[in-house]
């Protein structure tokens, strides 16, 4: 196997970095779209983070390496194997990563049933496809924007379901479609209908570097990995391990980060306050900050949690007007957030009446 540039060793491109991590640690957020001129890293961050994520257990003789620990997300043919009292073996993989080419058909992304094989001989034969080998892992697709319409809802759909169900003349098969979904494009070759760019959950716009030390960062490190690849490699190594133990840690952590009703608010009166269609951002923004806090060790999510995810989550879901700014600054986030907190606590119905309750009472009696 080539060795893979280091992800610790990409330089700035702060935002897309955070997005793919965010990801890495719930991959149930829904997969992140970034947008940005040629040879600005977006592939190379993709395969980074896919070397960086930590190893998986899996059933080891399982097609679509199901989770062990998680029977209710088991393909077919597993449930059927358990069902009978088989033991299912557990082994450790390394993370796939599966790219996906612009070409692809329904039938390539989704799967195919052998009808013929199942009228003749009373078998069901499935021929897996892109999704039961992106299961658990990355699923990175070049030029999205360039994609069938339809392919890309179908996979948006299985991401978000977590689930490929194939069905064909009353025959059906279902297997875990569980995976970190990164999609790039570059703007200058048309872009997403905004039905499908809505349904990816973060967007992240890029440019080249405009600092001269940067883009001198750049030279030296993409020289140096050319020249020694494992040498490289071995130079960013410890920051490598320490990222991977705290995606790792983040993802245990993850679903017992607790938010409060002060949070939910904040994010309900973010989304109104910018015009923001349906209710996927606030969803997304609430995932992402829970996300956000896990990978950072805690376990309540807090107004900067929600500001980090939500300049991820909102851009590309604003109504531009032609003098409309296409991105947040973090600043401008955690101010807006701040001044809801302060509109809204107070105006808060039910702790007000609680409290002027008693005093009416007190009142009557002296």
């Amino acid at each position: 196997m080539a060795p893979v540039y280091p992800f610790s060793a990409i330089v700035g491109q702060e935002r897309m970095l955070r997005a793919l991590i965010l990801n890495a640690v719930n991959p149930r957020i829904g997969g992140v779209l970034i947008r940005g001129e040629r040879g600005t890293a977006k592939s190379t961050a993709a395969r980074a983070l896919a070397a960086l994520l930590p190893e998986v257990k899996v059933v080891a003789d399982c097609r679509f390496r199901c989770d062990p620990d998680q029977p209710m997300t088991w393909c077919t043919e597993c449930r059927e194997r358990a069902a009978a009292g088989e033991r299912l073996p557990m082994a450790v993989f390394r993370t796939p990563f599966v790219d996906l080419p612009v070409s692809a058909t329904e039938d390539r992304v989704v799967g195919t049933l052998d009808i013929e094989r199942a009228i003749k001989e009373g078998e069901r034969h499935f021929e897996p496809g892109v999704l039961a080998s992106a299961n658990r892992g990355l699923l990175y697709i070049d030029e999205v924007n360039l994609l069938d319409d339809h392919v890309v809802d179908l996979l948006l759909d299985s991401a978000a379901l977590g689930m490929n169900i194939v069905e064909r003349e009353g025959i059906s098969f279902t297997h875990p479609s569980r995976y970190i979904l990164v999609g790039t494009m570059n703007p200058e070759e048309g872009d997403l209908r905004p039905q499908l760019l809505d349904r990816f959950a973060l967007s992240v716009d890029i440019r080249g570097l405009a600092d001269p030390r940067d883009r001198v960062a750049i030279m030296e490190r993409n020289l140096a990995f050319e020249t020694d690849p494992e040498g490289f490699r071995d130079e960013w190594m410890e920051k490598e391990l320490a990222l991977s133990g705290k995606i790792e840690a983040g993802r245990s952590l993850v679903d017992s980060v607790t938010y409060a009703g002060r949070d939910l608010h904040a994010i309900a009166a973010l989304t109104s306050s910018l015009r923001v269609d349906g209710h996927r951002a606030d969803l997304v923004i609430l995932k992402a900050a829970k996300a956000h806090a896990g990978f950072e060790g805690r376990s309540a999510i807090e107004e900067t949690d929600i500001a980090r995810a939500a300049e991820l989550a909102l851009p590309h879901r604003l109504r531009r007007g032609p003098f409309q700014q296409a991105e947040f600054k973090l600043a401008d986030l955690e101010e807006r957030l701040e001044q809801i907190r302060a509109e809204g606590l107070p105006a808060e119905p039910e702790p007000k009446e609680e409290q002027e309750q008693p005093r009416k009472k007190v009142g009557a009696r002296a």
